[in-house]
């Protein structure tokens, strides 16, 4: 039986729970985890950014799922689009505000402001809005509330003085209510919002962020500030698609994942073999590196094949490669993976990797995994993300990916090219340190042929082959077979076949001298054998003839025994 090894066999006691302020949950995937359960109940929060950050959708996403998971009705008051506008955009997200709307689980307030109809006369307060804002909440008991945007609201206002007043009312104000309220905010030059007041007197601050290096876009969000909770302080990927905002949890995962003794087979069986006869660790990662051409990818489906045979789903983000193309290169060394695939057991993920940057790359595979929950997970090749010079950041995208992986007890494999003038072993992305399990494939060129050899550079936790193989690609799949090593060095292809034929001609040479040896000794033992049973017979006429005179002799003495007795009793001579 597999055993589990974890933080549970340290010994060491976790510490005590502590007290924590009253959260409520905001239903977006990742956030959760980041804030410690949610966003400060009955507090203001304040969500600030460029444009085209995602604000505006973050809160509505927020009031949504309330509604929906927490049944928490919430009011969205906006300032600069229109009711029918926001339900029309956030209906390609799956969200029905119009029905929420009807169930009295939402109010959806547009509050018209023209700045050149703002006209100060006299003493400014924001008492009206209070009233509207109250009443909407009294109306379906909401307990969240959105504001968006406040700049809209305080715009047209000269005087700092009234305005930093009014804040802090607002907020105030907010407070006393009881609601859990997110005000979305444009970002300042030099402070996080543009007026620079409002990160100071709110709870909780958010700031999302939109940017684009090297061509490629992708968004950011970090919790600047939690008042009364511990919260994830990094930048945080996060992404925008059908299903609303997901972000990445992590950015550097820790080191606390159990670990299996369980062990799952390659799919080939002279690899398992090398591997200590029962293949890879459950749960831990593969890297296979070699140059264009050496079967990196055959590997890879004999893996997922032998994983959806297993009755496992497997996950394959493929990075150069159509999943059509994928299959039919496939079907040629006789693995055929669309059966797989209609069966729901396989799933493949194609992109190229500058359709967006490494953190957006790494928030849509985090997604898809979480979303398919599969056993193994394949990344073919790495490659494809270094652009330029960010193979730094390459190395540590992939150090969350491998970590994430791990802690979902995910067996993953990845695919890595070697460049041509990159020496055999060595690692030319700087993430080997990293994987449990490497295997380098390599070309070997005899006698004007490109071979393939394969070995294994470190296996952790098992003991493994230090031998080369050859890998060969047949209409049977991957085969592992034996390489020559010689005088010569070593030998595969046709070099290893003809000195294979050298040397059963030598020994058929060998046995047929060994077949005449023993047949003329054979002859020789016959040849004695006759000689000696010759003489024996010889022997045995002489002994006959010998042992008749002897007994003619004896029969002659004993006549004349005979004859002396009876002459003597003739002669009546003494007895």
């Amino acid at each position: 039986m597999p055993q589990t090894l974890g933080k549970q066999q340290s010994g060491l006691a976790l510490p005590p729970s502590r007290p924590q302020i009253p959260k409520a949950p905001t239903g977006i995937q990742g956030l959760d985890e980041i804030t410690g359960g949610g966003l400060p109940k009955g507090r203001p929060t304040l969500v600030c950014g460029s444009a085209g950050c995602g604000k505006t959708l973050l809160a509505m996403e927020f009031l949504v799922r309330g509604a929906i998971e927490f049944d928490e009705p919430g009011v969205f008051m906006a300032f600069e689009e229109t009711a029918k506008d926001l339900t029309q955009n956030v209906a390609s997200l799956g969200f029905d505000l119009d029905s929420l709307i009807a169930e009295k689980k939402m109010v959806l307030d547009f509050v018209y402001i023209e700045r050149s109809e703002i006209e100060e006369t006299g003493e400014y307060d924001l008492e009206g809005l209070f009233i509207r804002l109250g009443q909407s909440i009294d109306a379906i008991g909401a307990k969240r509330v959105v504001l968006d945007t406040i700049e809209s609201l305080f715009a047209g206002l000269p005087n700092p003085l009234i305005l930093r007043a009014e804040l802090r009312r607002l907020f105030r104000w907010l407070k006393e209510k009881g609601v859990t309220a997110i005000i979305t905010g444009e970002r300042g030059e030099n402070s996080l919002t543009r007026q620079g007041l409002e990160e100071y007197v709110s709870d909780c601050v958010i700031v999302l962020d939109h940017r684009v290096r090297d061509q490629a876009s992708s968004r950011r969000l970090r919790v600047v500030k939690y008042r009364g909770s511990t919260h994830g302080t990094n930048e945080y990927p996060f992404l925008i698609d059908e299903d609303g905002i997901s972000v990445l949890p992590v950015t550097s995962l820790g080191l606390q994942h159990d670990v299996t003794t369980d062990r799952i087979p390659s799919g080939i069986a002279r690899l398992d073999t090398m591997l200590g006869g029962k293949g890879f660790f459950r749960g831990s990662s593969v890297l296979i590196s070699g140059t264009a051409g050496t079967g990196k990818s055959s590997i890879s489906a004999h893996f997922v094949d032998a994983a959806c045979r297993r009755g496992e789903r497997a996950l394959y983000f493929a990075f150069e490669e159509s999943p059509s193309q994928i299959m039919r290169n496939m079907r040629s060394i006789g693995i055929d993976l669309e059966p797989w695939v209609d069966q729901g057991l396989l799933r493949f993920q194609s992109t190229r990797p500058a359709f967006a940057g490494l953190e957006m790359q790494l928030t849509m595979i985090h997604k898809a995994t979480v979303n398919f929950n599969p056993q193994v997970v394949i990344v073919d090749p790495l490659n494809g993300f270094i652009i330029g010079d960010n193979a730094t950041e390459v190395k540590s995208m992939l150090t969350r990916l491998a970590d994430f992986l791990k802690t979902k007890k995910i067996s993953s494999m990845f695919t890595q090219l070697l460049s041509s003038g990159v020496t055999q072993g060595t690692d030319d992305m700087a993430v080997s340190s990293m994987i449990d399990t490497w295997l380098v494939l390599r070309d070997i060129e005899v006698g004007g042929e490109r071979n393939r050899g394969l070995y294994i550079i470190k296996s952790r936790g098992m003991a493994h082959s230090n031998q080369v193989r050859e890998c060969l690609l047949t209409d049977r799949g991957v085969e592992l077979r034996e390489v020559y090593v010689g005088a010569g060095g070593v030998l595969t292809g046709s070099a290893r076949l003809a000195q294979e034929a050298q040397e059963l001609a030598s020994k058929l040479t060998r046995k047929q001298e060994i077949d005449r040896r023993q047949i003329e000794l054979e002859s020789k033992r016959r040849a004695l054998d006759a000689q000696i049973a010759a003489l024996r017979a010889e022997f045995e006429v002489r002994e006959a003839e010998a042992m008749k005179i002897i007994a003619q002799e004896q029969a002659q003495a004993a006549q004349l025994l005979q004859e002396r007795v009876e002459m003597g009793l003739s002669r009546s001579a003494d007895l």
